[in-house]
C-alpha cells in the first residue's frame, strides 16, 4: 500500500486525542452498547467485575481494529473529505504507531477475556478483528460491491460476545442477535454511501453507489429492510422474548422500512439534498439502539417475579 506524504511526515505530535480518535469513537459506541445489551439480555447472571471486564475488552477490540482499519487506509483516507482529518492523513501521526496501537489493543483485549471471562467469547472476539481488519479492510472492501455485505459480520459480533460472557455457550438467540445487525448494515451503510459516493469514487472504492449505480443500491435498501423485519422478530417469534421486544421490533422494523420506500423510489436524477437518504440514516442508528434498549428491558421486565408468584 502506498502511503500519503501526509502520513510519513507528520508535522504535529499525537497526543491522547488523536490515539483514542484511532479507536472510533462514534461507532465504538455502538459496539460497546449492543455488546452491553447482548450480556444484560442472556439468561443467567455474571459477576459485575467480569462483566465490566467483558465490555471493556469489547470495546479494546473495536478500538483495536479500528485503529488496524486507519493504519491500513491512510492513503485513502487522505484522498477522502469525510475522513482527511484523521489522525493520520492530518499529519499528526506517523502510520506505524496506528499500527502498533491496533495491535496492541486487540492483543490486550483478547488475552484479558480469554483469561478473565472465557476462551470462547475470546476466541469470538479475535475471529471479529481479524474478520474487520484484514477480511473486510484489506480484502473485501477494495474488491468488491458486496463489501458491507459479507463485511456486516465484523460489526454484529458484540451483543454474541457478551451474551456468550454469560453463558458460555452459542445458541440461537445470540445468533439472531448477531443477524439483527448483519441484516441491518447494508441498509443502514448504503444509506450513507448514497450521499457520500463522490468520495469513494475519487478512491476507487466500489462501494454499492459507485460499482452497480444509485438504482440497484436504493433497490437493494428496500430489499434489505423488507428482510430485517422478521429477522429482528425473529427473537419472539422462538420465545427467546417476550411481548414487549416482540411487539417493539415490529413497530420498529416497519417504520425502518417505511423510510427506505422514499429512498427506493427516487431515481439517479435526484441529488438535491439527498433528504430520505439522510433520513434512513439517521433512523438506523436510533433504530438499533431502541432494538436492543428494549431487548433489556424486556428481559429485566420477565425477569421480575409477579406480585403473586
Amino acid at each position: 500500500m502506498t502511503a500519503t506524504a501526509a502520513t510519513n511526515a507528520p508535522t504535529l505530535p499525537a497526543d491522547w486525542r488523536d490515539f483514542f480518535a484511532l479507536t472510533k469513537p462514534r461507532v465504538m459506541s455502538l459496539v460497546i452498547f449492543t455488546g452491553l445489551c447482548g450480556l444484560l439480555a442472556a439468561p443467567g447472571s455474571i459477576n459485575p467485575v467480569i462483566g465490566f471486564t467483558a465490555i471493556l475488552c469489547i470495546a479494546l477490540g473495536a478500538g483495536g481494529a479500528a485503529a488496524l482499519n486507519q493504519w491500513w487506509e491512510s492513503d485513502i483516507d487522505a484522498g477522502m473529505k469525510r475522513t482527511a482529518a484523521r489522525p493520520i492523513p492530518g499529519g499528526r501521526m506517523v502510520r506505524g504507531d496506528a499500527r502498533d496501537f491496533g495491535l496492541l489493543l486487540s492483543g490486550m483485549s483478547v488475552g484479558t477475556m480469554g483469561l478473565a471471562v472465557g476462551w470462547l467469547a475470546a476466541a469470538i472476539l479475535a475471529f471479529s478483528i481479524v474478520y474487520y481488519a484484514v477480511i473486510y479492510t484489506m480484502w473485501l472492501k477494495p474488491r468488491t460491491p458486496q463489501n458491507i455485505v459479507i463485511g456486516g459480520g465484523a460489526g454484529a459480533f458484540p451483543p454474541l460476545i457478551g451474551w456468550v460472557a454469560v453463558t458460555g455457550e452459542i445458541t440461537a438467540m445470540p445468533v439472531l442477535l448477531f443477524a439483527i445487525i448483519f441484516m441491518w448494515t447494508p441498509p443502514h451503510f448504503w444509506a450513507l454511501a448514497l450521499f457520500v459516493q463522490s468520495d469513494y469514487a475519487k478512491v476507487g472504492i466500489p462501494m454499492m453507489p459507485v460499482a452497480k449505480g444509485e438504482r440497484s443500491t436504493r433497490r437493494q435498501i428496500f430489499i434489505y429492510a423488507a428482510l430485517l423485519v422478521p429477522v429482528a422478530a425473529a427473537p419472539w417469534f422462538i420465545g427467546g422474548t417476550g411481548a414487549i421486544y416482540g411487539i417493539s421490533a415490529i413497530v420498529l422494523s416497519t417504520a425502518f422500512l417505511a423510510l427506505s420506500v422514499p429512498v427506493a423510489l427516487r431515481t439517479s436524477t435526484e441529488q438535491d439534498t439527498m433528504k430520505p437518504e439522510k433520513r434512513l440514516f439517521a433512523f438506523s442508528i436510533i433504530y438499533l439502539f431502541a432494538l436492543f434498549a428494549v431487548l433489556v428491558a424486556d428481559r429485566l421486565i420477565l425477569a421480575v417475579p409477579s406480585a403473586g408468584a
